[in-house]
């Protein structure tokens, strides 16, 4: 399987995906940590996440994916939602929270 096919059955398989660098536990930037602590904040507790530094064809072909240069990624149903910095403003609107109301 190639990187978008999997990238697909990730995004489609979970209902929340962020890609991001390293892990929730242990986050490997400060924007992925910020991505972390906002899901966490909405009180999110079912993520997939996938590191993109443990595989070069992810953490390129999440990019080409979704046509946006920058990881973290955040995909809501598989679809694109945004970067931290999205995620940031989304969430300061109230936006984000309202995504994950049941």
């Amino acid at each position: 399987m190639d990187a978008n096919e999997l990238i697909k059955q990730q995004v489609t398989g979970n209902s929340v995906v962020l890609y991001m660098k390293g892990s929730p536990d242990a986050p490997m930037c400060g924007f992925s940590a910020a991505a972390v602590q906002m899901l966490e904040a909405c009180g999110v507790e079912d993520v997939a996440t996938v590191n993109v530094l443990a595989d070069e064809d992810i953490r390129q072909g999440i990019k080409d994916y979704s046509n946006w240069p920058t990881i973290p990624q955040l995909y809501i149903n598989g679809e694109f939602v945004g970067g931290s910095d999205i995620m940031r403003e989304m969430y300061q609107s109230g936006e984000l929270q309202k995504l994950f109301e049941k």
